[in-house]
């Protein structure tokens, strides 16, 4: 035991140092050649030291969660542990986000000049502005949509149009829904790891979901919308393979397929999905028409847009014009594809480092007993190497603290493997409480 936890704070420790040497690189690159494009590297942030409206409470939430978090997700009944671990994640996002007050940490988020909600009224005709979508994507294009808009396909920006037609206009409603919506992913995580390793597993990774440093950026930022939309697709495939009706796979294929048009990136999904196949195999093999049911509801949102006028390819291939038009064709490689990892350090917290290494130690040495901990660490493994072949793409030089949301809500359950949880959870909190009180986040 001794060993083991002496080599966990060696990896949080190492995880840490890497966070430090790319602040250091970073501040060294952006101060002699301006080609970051962050002030305050490795995060989209800047240095601004404050308190807010949110303090009091975000404090509250970390000390209850420390103190009574691993015991009540030991006692609750399991629905009861869903509905607290969404309802304290509602709680922690919303305190983090009003630590820097309602205009500039939840109104005003959505609605600056690179996001979703200016371009409402282009949108009047929903119809002519799909067909006309991938025309606005380049730079130098007659009007070209704002950076956020150009780069996801249509299906983020209309999540938003559909909102303010609703009547929940303005910036505070879409916040709401993003905070709201996101802080689910946590509940989805929960019943796919409950499905395809184990409820005592499920129920010890729930506080450190529910009190993800990631939380930072679910308010209020779209991608905490992603992410529980990627999430759930996964848990409703993962309930397909284990529970009772299989008609869950329909559902989990029309996430999907919705997560694969919100977010280009997020096509990578299918990884995960592919790991909830491979985990839930036997039952698969009893259940076909699990794989047929799937396969038609991802069909639907790609066959609607496509009728619609969009084109999914078309549009990713322009984004990859736009993104090397900007700064992304100037921001260097070889800085960050090792400093994107440390913005995941961020918002995965300390306590993952170790969590990761326990992971990869069970994967190579329950191969053949395949164990509840094996198939966790090999869901969480599989998360990890779709978040690696991201970085490695190219297509996510920084901002990744946002980006990779909906990766990094699958590599927090390893945390389940980790002994003394309290204290992991007294670092996980300590970390986004000093994010957020001390730099000022973007997007």
């Amino acid at each position: 035991m001794r060993g083991g936890l002496r080599a966990d704070v060696c990896a949080a420790l190492a995880a840490a140092a890497l966070v430090l040497v790319a602040v250091l690189v970073g501040r060294h690159i952006q101060d002699t050649r301006r080609t970051l494009f962050v002030n305050w590297p490795p995060l989209f942030a800047d240095w601004d030291p404050h308190l807010g409206p949110g303090t009091p409470a975000a404090v509250l939430v970390a000390v209850a969660v420390i103190a009574y978090g691993p015991i009540a997700a030991r006692r609750l009944p399991w629905r009861g542990l869903l509905a607290a671990a969404w309802g304290t994640a509602l709680a922690w996002t919303w305190s983090l986000a009003l630590v820097d007050g309602w205009r500039r940490g939840v109104a005003g988020r959505l609605t600056a000049h690179n996001e979703y909600l200016t371009v409402i009224g282009r949108f009047h005709d929903i119809p002519a502005a799909l067909r006309d979508f991938t025309q606005h994507i380049v730079s130098g294009t007659p009007a070209p949509w704002p950076a956020h808009i150009a780069g996801h396909p249509p299906a983020a920006t209309l999540t938003f149009v559909l909102l303010d037609r609703a009547g929940l206009h303005g910036g505070g409603w879409a916040a709401a829904w993003c905070i709201i919506v996101g802080s689910s992913a946590c509940a989805a995580v929960l019943v796919a790891v409950r499905a395809l390793a184990d409820e005592r597993l499920a129920r010890r990774a729930a506080p450190f979901l529910a009190m993800a440093p990631a939380a930072v950026w679910v308010g209020a930022s779209a991608d905490g919308y992603f992410a529980a939309a990627a999430a759930w697709s996964v848990a409703l495939l993962a309930l397909a393979l284990t529970g009772r009706s299989p008609a869950w796979a329909a559902g989990a294929g029309l996430l999907y397929g919705l997560t694969c048009y919100l977010s280009y990136g997020l096509t990578l999904f299918a990884l995960v999905g592919a790991a909830v196949l491979v985990l839930g195999r036997r039952r698969l093999r009893e259940r076909p028409y699990v794989l047929v049911l799937l396969l038609a509801g991802t069909a639907v949102v790609p066959v609607v847009f496509t009728l619609a006028g969009f084109d999914w390819w078309e549009g990713y291939r322009l984004l990859v014009t736009r993104y090397y038009q900007g700064v992304g064709g100037t921001r260097p490689y070889g800085y960050w594809v090792w400093a994107n990892l440390a913005c995941t350090v961020v918002i995965t917290g300390l306590a993952t480092a170790p969590g990761l290494r326990r992971a990869a130690v069970t994967l190579v040495r329950g191969r053949a007993d395949r164990t509840a901990a094996w198939r966790l660490a090999f869901l969480v493994g599989t998360a990890l190497l779709a978040l690696l072949i991201a970085d490695l793409s190219g297509m996510s030089k920084a901002e990744t603290e946002r980006i990779w949301l909906p990766f990094a809500v699958w590599l927090l359950p390893a945390c389940a493997l980790l002994p003394r949880p309290r204290a992991w959870l007294t670092a996980q909190a300590l970390l986004a409480l000093l994010v957020n009180h001390l730099l000022l986040t973007g997007w």
